[in-house]
């Protein structure tokens, strides 16, 4: 294996000097530096990032910490923050915590103790506080993304939640209907109480008195929903849902799957929207009336947000940044007439 040694040697320097270039420092003439890089080169040297933290103090390694990666939110989350992470030269380590607050501090201790310079983190639940808390303790630098731990503030990039809920269920509404189920995410979740919260406003400065038997929780991830389903279609026919809104794409196309396995038709019967966009779907139609977030984009930003913090090129100050969706509207919508 080829060390810093064989390049001073090759390039007639000192050690010292080949780890100064490496690391960068202002304090080689360019001449030296052009003379080393040309070793390098040569001898097709890599730097061991263990052993250049211990003089920079950085290993140029990052993580980000996501709920789901079979999601397909979360998996351009992932590629906003890798593209990012990469045009800073930065690599990144992943975790996958499968919405599970004991995963979530398995991969703060792996990311602790292998020495990332920061972590991007979708947190768990509420419950991630004490997580949180210990990566301000060891003093690494992180960034929210999607959802946000209210007791730890730190810098975070999330979705319009509130005013997002509010375009869908307007939408539906000016469509005539006026029985609007929610099938939410759990409300330890932040984005899910924005949605919830939102979602009854929204009725509420609609001249709507939101029902409770509409408003149904379960978790983000895939799921049957033939359950919940049916629990709304147990209500007698004129106090079912005429319209559904999914808190994320996992529970619209599951609602569309539960629907068509009950025999209800989309948007004939009830019509159907959700946040974000599950892409196409082959073997279903109507494709669904979405609000689509920019989930590369948050991933992108706060990965710029993330590696600001470790450059400590922030301010000291919180950042907290707030991306639209785009309401994009298909055929599982339709109109309705006044309700009975």
């Amino acid at each position: 294996m080829v060390t810093i040694y064989d390049i001073a040697k090759k390039a007639n320097v000192s050690p010292m000097t080949v780890s100064r270039v490496i690391n960068n420092s202002p304090s080689i003439k360019e001449s030296t530096r052009l003379k080393v890089e040309e070793a390098i080169r040569e001898l097709e040297y890599v730097p061991n990032k263990q052993a250049r933290s211990l003089t920079s103090k950085e290993t140029k390694l990052v993580s980000l910490v996501i709920p789901d990666i079979s999601n397909p939110f979360f998996t351009n989350i992932a590629r906003g923050a890798e593209d990012k992470a990469l045009q800073l030269g930065y690599q990144v380590i992943l975790g996958n915590t499968d919405e599970n607050k004991d995963k979530e501090a398995m991969y703060i201790n792996m990311l602790m103790s292998s020495g990332v310079d920061g972590a991007l983190i979708v947190p768990s639940s509420d419950d991630s506080a004490a997580n949180m808390k210990r990566l301000v303790k060891r003093r690494i630098p992180f960034v929210y993304v999607d959802r946000t731990v209210d007791s730890v503030p730190a810098d975070s990039i999330t979705g319009d939640n509130l005013n997002t809920t509010r375009e869908l269920v307007q939408h539906l509404i000016e469509l005539g209907h006026e029985r609007i189920g929610l099938i939410n995410g759990p409300a330890y979740l932040s984005n899910a109480r924005e949605r919830a919260q939102a979602f009854r406003d929204t009725l509420i400065l609609s001249g709507i008195q939101p029902n409770p038997r509409y408003m149904i929780e379960t978790h983000f991830k895939q799921d049957n929903l033939d359950e919940i389903i049916s629990k709304f279609l147990s209500l007698r026919e004129n106090e079912r849902p005429t319209a559904i809104v999914a808190a994320n794409n996992f529970i619209g196309v599951n609602t569309l799957r539960a629907l068509r396995s009950l025999g209800i038709r989309v948007p004939e019967d009830i019509s159907v929207t959700c946040f974000d966009d599950p892409d196409i779907i082959p073997d279903y139609n109507p494709f669904l009336t979405v609000a689509k977030q920019p989930a590369y984009d948050m991933g992108y930003i706060g990965m710029q947000l993330l590696i600001e913090r470790i450059q400590n090129e922030a301010p000291a100050a919180t950042r907290k940044i707030v991306l639209p969706a785009e309401l994009k509207v298909r055929t599982s919508t339709s109109r309705r007439g006044a309700q009975d």
